[in-house]
C-alpha cells in the first residue's frame, strides 16, 4: 500500500538524519575532549580554535560554549569571554559551573555590580550551592564588604556542609573577630575536608593561633553560664557557643605551660568527655563525633600531632613521626578509611556575626 511505502521512506529518511546527528555529536564530543586537553596544557589558542569549529556544527550546545568562554577567560581575552558567556546564563540548562565561570569573567572585567547580580541570580536557582556562596563571598570581600562576605560563607556552610571552601574563608575571617572559637571549629573541619594543600597549612596556623587567642583573652569567657544541677546528657539550657565556652573555661589549668600539641591533646580530651556528659544529645556535632571516634580507636594523639604539629614546631613534629612511625602509619590508614562527613541539621552559628576588627 502507498501509505506503507511512504512510512518506510520517511523512516529511512529519519534514520539517516539521526545517523548524521549521532555522527556530529560523536565528532563534537571528540573535538571537545581535544579542546579540553589543550586547556589542561595551557594551549588556549588551539582550544579556542577547536571549540569554534565544533560550535559551527552545534551552535546550541551550551557545554561547548561554556568551554569556549572559559578558554577565552584563561587566555585573558575577557571581552570575548563576556560576549560568549552572558547569553548562556539565561538558558535553563545553565548549571552551577556556568555561573562560576561567568562570575569570574565579570570580575575580571571589573563589572562588580554585574557579578553581584549574577551570583544572586545563581543562588536563587541553586540555593544550596556551596560553590556559589563561596564565590559570592569572595566578590563581597573584594568589594570590602567583609561582614557580607562572612555571612555568605557561613550560609554556604549551612546549606552545603561538606563543601570545604566556605570553611576555609570563614576560618580566615573569624581569626580577626571576637569569636575565635568559630575559626577553631571551621578551621579543623576544613583541614579534614581538604587535608593536603597549601591552604591546609595556612589554616593549621590559624587554628593554633585561635587556641592561643581563646585563652589569652579573658573577655571570651565572660558571662559564660554556670552549669545547672542537671547532669543529664541534654545539659543546661544554653546555646551551642555558650556550652562550648562553659566547658573550655574549666580547662585553663591544662594549658598553663602553653599551647602545644601535647597540652592540646589533654585539653581536647577533657573537652570531649565533658561535652558527651552534658551536651551531646542537645547539640550533636559531627566534628566532635569524629574526634570521639579517634579517641576511642586510640588515634587521638597521632591525630592531634598531625593537626597541630607542623605549625607548632616542624622539627619536633618530624621527630615525633619518626619516633612513633607505627602509630602514625596506623593513623594515616585510619584517616583514609574514616573521612569526616558533615550533616545538614548540625548548624549552630545562628547568632549575629561578630564585626571584623
Amino acid at each position: 500500500m502507498e501509505w506503507q511505502k511512504a512510512a518506510k521512506k520517511w523512516s529511512l529518511v529519519l534514520a539517516g538524519i539521526l545517523s548524521v546527528q549521532w555522527a556530529i555529536a560523536q565528532d563534537n564530543g571528540e573535538l571537545q575532549n581535544t579542546a579540553r586537553t589543550f586547556l589542561r596544557t595551557g594551549d588556549y589558542a588551539n582550544a579556542i580554535l577547536v571549540l569554534n569549529q565544533a560550535i559551527q556544527s552545534a551552535p546550541d550546545d551550551i557545554e561547548l560554549k561554556k568551554d569556549l568562554a572559559f578558554a577565552y577567560y584563561l587566555k585573558g581575552d575577557y571581552n570575548r569571554a563576556y560576549t560568549v558567556v552572558s547569553p548562556l546564563v539565561d538558558k535553563k540548562e545553565a548549571d552551577v559551573h556556568l555561573f562560576q565561570i561567568a562570575g569570574n569573567i565579570y570580575q575580571s572585567k571589573q563589572d562588580w555590580k554585574g557579578a553581584e547580580k549574577l551570583y544572586q541570580r545563581g543562588l536563587r536557582k541553586f540555593p544550596k550551592s556551596g560553590e556559589l556562596h563561596n564565590d559570592y563571598g569572595d566578590l563581597l570581600q573584594n568589594m570590602k564588604n567583609f561582614d557580607g562576605a562572612l555571612r555568605y560563607w557561613v550560609k554556604g556552610i549551612e546549606v552545603d556542609p561538606n563543601f570545604p571552601g566556605n570553611y576555609y574563608h570563614a576560618a580566615r575571617s573569624y581569626l580577626w573577630t571576637k569569636e575565635p572559637i568559630w575559626a577553631i571549629l571551621y578551621g579543623e573541619t576544613f583541614i579534614n575536608l581538604e587535608s593536603y594543600t597549601t591552604r591546609t597549612a595556612e589554616i593549621r596556623d590559624i587554628v593554633l593561633e585561635c587556641y592561643k587567642k581563646l585563652f589569652d583573652d579573658p573577655d571570651i569567657f565572660n558571662s559564660v553560664p554556670t552549669e545547672s544541677s542537671s547532669k543529664g546528657k541534654k545539659g543546661p539550657d544554653v546555646g551551642f557557643m555558650d556550652a562550648y565556652k562553659s566547658i573550655m573555661a574549666k580547662q585553663v589549668s591544662v594549658i598553663a605551660t602553653g599551647i602545644e600539641p601535647q597540652s592540646l591533646v589533654m585539653l581536647r580530651t577533657r573537652f570531649l568527655l565533658d561535652w558527651y556528659n552534658f551536651y551531646s544529645l542537645k547539640y550533636p556535632y559531627a566534628l566532635f563525633d569524629f574526634q570521639r571516634r579517634l579517641l576511642r580507636d586510640g588515634m587521638f594523639e597521632a591525630y592531634n600531632q598531625w593537626l597541630f604539629g607542623p605549625s607548632a614546631n616542624a622539627a619536633d613534629y618530624k621527630a615525633w613521626t619518626a619516633l612513633h612511625k607505627t602509630e602514625y602509619d596506623s593513623f594515616s590508614a585510619w584517616q583514609r578509611n574514616h573521612p569526616l562527613k558533615l550533616k545538614d541539621e548540625e548548624f549552630y552559628n545562628t547568632g549575629k556575626l561578630a564585626t571584623i576588627k
